[in-house]
């Protein structure tokens, strides 16, 4: 349990070195702390993850000027200040009063009710986003219906599934905040931690427990994983976001090597002698199912997880992420919000420091073994999270069904629940390529749900090029977005579907901002939304890079046109994919066909 503690007003630290306005605003925050009489949150591990039970407590020891998690006050950027002065999830107050006011958010509580998952979107829309938690992207028809009347009510009327397997709602008004949460908590759902310096939603492999490739059902640790945080103050005051995905070896691709944290299932065929410990002993591992760790993915800094060594049983994994996350909340840093992701701490460390502090949270020894040990990972499929596929269970199946760029309408939401209650379990699974899967079909229930789909305005079918187009919320609901990117998508995908005929599936991201929220990066073709001159004129542009991946494409994206205007990007990209379709190897891939060529042979192949 945690406890807010009573202690003497803060000592006024010496400002000599700071200027007018740091002097101010320090000021007025230990004044604020002075008349509270009380000390800053401190998070409690409880210990029941590691091995110190006090692991989560971080106020530094008194000093002449007070420090939050080591860092002296005067040199936390503002976001910190923020915790500092008041832990997120103690906000909750803050927000009874906006809504009762019908209020918008000033920058402080923006950032404030991000940690209860609603964002304030204005200028671009005057009003709130919701998005909510939805760990291993399980989701009820139940709930997806009570979602449905929850945009009807609240908001405009459609929702958005996200690259992290999970839900937005846009366009709630300050005045419904309260009662949007509340009734999102009698649907099983929560949106708490969804936003700013938390883990994010926890993805898991979509077709986990049905798909007959698969090593071993992520499920339950994306949802032990997610309870812990949810149980866990300590674990909602991180420097900055954080990403945790489980991905178990089936056909549908994760994208796990983009997160922070990526669990890869793996299969050791054979007992294992003299394998390292992390401190240098050795044990023997038994044959079995096991994660590999990938670390430190941050695509928008161009940079994807990589096999940070470790074999970790699946049962020991969320005690190894919740230790991870302690390291970096103790140890990430706080003064500079671009340098205060995980990639930044282990950048300054090393992996092997890195490692050797989550060691001396665990109560379990960490396991050093090379890739060696293991079979190779079974491949994914590109786009099999579209269409009809046989699940492991006998006479089921699964349908994954298009979803253009995520966007849902209420009715649709409404129909795909009741067709998965009448021809499925009742249950659906969310994508991280912003789609969705109805599984347990059983083989007489096919034909009626293909053409329910397609009622609903939908389809199921794969497709070469709208099968992988992802797309960021853009322009129309982010006011960091330089374009509408759903819009240029859904009219690139159908430009290029109605000209081309592509024998492999190529996926195609465009992204609104440096952010990278679609993951530019890892796409085959990424497109970064820019403001370009046109005769004098500022358009909606788009920067062009080719020949990402993920998984064992694994691989960044390297820039092939810059400064493309919007109306031109669908022309741009026909010709880009006819050149390869001209001139590649028999059968080779997008992909491939990129990595054999230098970025300066791509900019020469893609010159207009």
């Amino acid at each position: 349990m945690n406890a807010t503690l009573t202690k003497p007003p803060p000592a006024m630290p010496n400002t000599a070195g700071f200027n007018p306005v740091q002097k101010e605003y320090l000021s007025g925050i230990l004044a604020g702390l002075a008349a509270r009489q009380t000390a800053p949150f401190v998070g409690l591990s409880g210990g029941l993850y590691t091995s110190e039970p006090g692991g989560g407590a971080n106020l530094a020891e008194e000093k002449d000027e007070p420090s939050f998690h080591g860092t002296p006050v005067s040199e936390l950027c503002r976001q910190e200040v923020w915790k500092y002065t008041e832990h997120g999830l103690d906000g909750w107050e803050r927000l009874v009063a906006h809504a009762k006011e019908g209020k918008m958010p000033d920058d402080e509580h923006t950032f404030r009710f991000r940690f209860f998952g609603l964002f304030n979107v204005s200028p671009v829309q005057q009003s709130l986003m919701l998005r909510c938690r939805i760990p291993a992207g399980e989701l009820t028809a139940v709930q997806l219906r009570g979602l449905a009347e929850m945009t009807d009510q609240f908001a405009d009327g459609t929702s958005a599934i996200t690259t992290r397997s999970n839900i937005q709602l846009r366009q709630i008004q300050p005045r419904d905040a309260l009662d949007v949460l509340m009734r999102l908590s009698s649907l099983g759902l929560t949106s708490r931690g969804s936003g700013v310096d938390n883990v994010r939603n926890i993805t898991a492999s979509p077709t986990a427990g049905i798909d007959p490739q698969e090593l071993l059902d992520t499920r339950p640790f994306a949802h032990a994983l997610h309870h812990l945080i949810l149980n866990s103050r300590d674990l909602f005051d991180l420097p900055r976001k954080f990403n945790v995905s489980f991905e178990g070896g089936g056909i549908i691709d994760t994208v796990a090597d983009t997160n922070d944290i990526g669990f890869m299932a793996v299969s050791v065929p054979a007992e294992c002698q003299g394998v390292k410990l992390q401190d240098g002993s050795a044990v023997t591992v038994p044959r079995g199912v096991y994660f590999r760790v990938e670390l430190a993915g941050i695509t928008g800094h161009r940079q994807l997880a990589s096999d940070c060594g470790l074999l970790v049983r699946p049962e020991d994994s969320v005690a190894l992420t919740a230790a991870m996350l302690r390291v970096f909340s103790e140890h990430g840093d706080r003064t500079d919000r671009k340098k205060a992701r995980l990639k930044y701490l282990i950048d300054k460390w090393g992996t092997e420091k890195f490692l050797a502090e989550t060691q001396a949270k665990l109560a379990f020894p960490l396991v050093i073994a090379g890739v060696e040990h293991c079979a190779p990972r079974p491949a994914a499929v590109k786009h099999a999270h579209l269409g009809l596929r046989v699940q492991r269970q006998p006479e089921m199946n699964w349908l994954g069904v298009v979803v253009p760029v995520g966007l849902l309408t209420s009715a649709q939401m409404r129909a795909i629940a009741t067709l998965a209650e009448r021809h499925g379990s009742g249950t659906l699974r969310l994508t991280p390529w912003q789609n969705l899967i109805i599984p347990d079909v059983p083989d007489a229930e096919v034909t009626a749900l293909q053409k329910g789909i397609e009622a609903a305005g939908l389809h199921w079918r794969s497709s070469q090029v709208m099968g992988g187009l992802v797309a960021c919320t853009g322009s129309r609901g982010c006011k960091y977005a330089a374009a509408d990117t759903k819009g240029d998508a859904i009219r690139t995908g159908q430009w290029l579907e109605e000209r081309l005929q592509l024998d492999q599936p190529v996926n195609i991201h465009f992204t609104g901002c440096p952010h990278s929220c679609a993951q530019h990066y890892v796409g085959d073709l990424g497109l970064q939304a820019v403001k370009v001159d046109r005769d004098g004129v500022s358009v909606d542009g788009y920067h062009i890079v080719a020949g990402g991946g993920t998984g064992t494409e694994s691989g960044i994206a390297r820039p092939v046109r810059n400064g493309v205007a919007a109306a031109e990007v669908p022309q741009v990209l026909e010709e880009i994919l006819r050149k390869w379709q001209q001139v590649r190897l028999p059968n080779e891939s997008f992909c491939a066909f990129t990595r054999r060529h230098t970025t300066e042979e791509l900019l020469n192949l893609f010159a207009s």
